[in-house]
């Protein structure tokens, strides 16, 4: 598909977050667990899984309430750049030595910022494109970060293990990781910051001071509560997408920190999930195309339905390294194609005039299910001692958002029909 030049910098900025995504679920739980040194595996899961469910408590607060004052005309960008760059500058900051608590504080703020700056992100979409080329072009975005963010992400990788041959000891090395990917993040941001200009948004008018607006943005949050229950569609949607986006976040985020604990090797972990890039480029493009054949919808259900297949694979046969690989293939064939259409579907769906606070509250759903998928794993894996078992309570969860996503397929036809 030809690109407009705002889609093409819009689905850069895919390619430069993703980088350190990437980082984030690779090499940041390896370098976590190196410098905490004494603690049990079970400890170091326990500890990832409650830095991730405050990161993601914490934006889900926040995105609403920020998401009703950026719907102004002219704020999206402004609260995006605030997010990226307090996330850029903690990216760097993660280089400095630091004790594992302090790594895992900044490291915490640095994913507020960085997810932040993508929900503004996702809710530009209406803004780039038409609903048409919705579904390919949030695609394209997740694939092309798949594979752009390997990149820098081979060069970090080279760094790390041919480092202690060139004398640079693999702690250093891995510290200079976070120096290149935040240069990276930063080069494939700007283009999207010199050119986007917020299409849809309200009109500030004279009366609207920023006491006047800030007010009226809690009314706004409230008014907006009662649009998405009144909204059958929207909110059994955004219900489903709670359920399901849980498995989805709790795999990607808890991996690497689950299969360390697991005993496997760190090297064999990284190759892995750098595999898992280069499957998910194809794979999230197929799955745009093949939305626009099957339905939006229904390719979602089919990528919810494999989710379920993974967490069950990863609770009762994920032992050795080989069968991390076999999961890492499998996360990428589905994990691209499930949140890109994810984000297009319900970019159909909404008021595009509102999409920044329609896309908070898409966040909240998104970030609790976040807090409740990882803090599953954290509780169960503290009282059982097993990390397997904590990985299989989300399995349920996945069942729900399956169970609604076929209900909405069936309003959507009932809908139709009438129609």
């Amino acid at each position: 598909m030809k690109y407009t030049k705002l889609e093409r910098n819009w689905v850069m900025y895919d390619v430069g977050n993703s980088a350190l995504v990437l980082l984030n679920t690779s090499v940041v739980p390896i370098y976590f667990n190196a410098i905490n040194t004494g603690a049990s595996s079970a400890d170091l899961v326990v500890a990832w899984g409650n830095a991730q469910t405050i990161a993601s408590l914490v934006i889900a607060m926040l995105m609403p309430i920020l998401g009703a004052l950026a719907d102004y005309a002219g704020n999206k960008i402004k609260f995006f750049l605030g997010f990226f760059l307090t996330g850029l500058v903690l990216c760097l900051a993660q280089a400095i030595p630091m004790s594992a608590m302090a790594f895992l504080t900044v490291y915490v703020l640095c994913t507020i910022g960085l997810n932040s700056s993508m929900t503004f992100y996702d809710a530009m979409l209406p803004d780039i494109t038409t609903d048409e080329r919705m579904d390919a072009v949030s695609s394209s975005g997740y694939a092309w970060g798949y594979i752009g963010s390997t990149v820098p992400f081979v060069i970090c990788l080279a760094l790390i293990m041919g480092g202690p041959a060139l004398g640079v000891p693999t702690m250093l090395a891995t510290r200079l990781s976070f120096i290149i990917t935040g240069a990276w993040w930063l080069i494939f941001t700007l283009p999207l910051i010199r050119t986007y200009k917020q299409k849809y948004g309200r009109e500030r008018g004279p009366e609207d001071t920023i006491g006047h607006i800030v007010g009226g943005v809690f009314s706004e949050v409230g008014h907006t509560m009662r649009e998405i229950a009144h909204n059958k569609t929207v909110l059994v949607y955004m219900i489903a997408f709670f359920f399901y986006i849980d498995g989805v976040h709790t795999v990607i985020s808890m991996a690497t920190s689950y299969g360390s604990a697991l005993g496997i090797d760190s090297t064999q972990l990284v190759l892995a999930l750098l595999v898992t890039q280069f499957v998910a480029f194809p794979s999230a493009i197929i799955y745009g195309k093949l939305a626009g054949r099957v339905g939006t919808l229904n390719m979602i259900l089919v990528a919810v339905a494999a989710y379920m297949g993974i967490v069950l694979f990863a609770a009762f046969f994920l032992k050795t390294a080989f069968e991390f690989w076999v999961l890492a293939i499998m996360v990428g064939l589905f994990q691209g194609g499930v949140q890109a259409l994810s984000r297009s579907y319900f970019g159909r769906i909404i008021p595009k005039e509102k999409s920044n606070e329609y896309y908070g509250f898409f966040d909240i759903f998104g970030r609790y299910a976040s807090v409740m998928g990882t803090f599953l794993v954290s509780v169960v894996t503290s009282l059982t001692g097993n990390p397997s078992l904590g990985v299989l309570s989300i399995g349920v969860l996945l069942i729900v958002g399956f169970m609604l996503l076929v209900r909405l397929s069936r309003m959507t036809r009932a809908a139709e029909h009438a129609a």
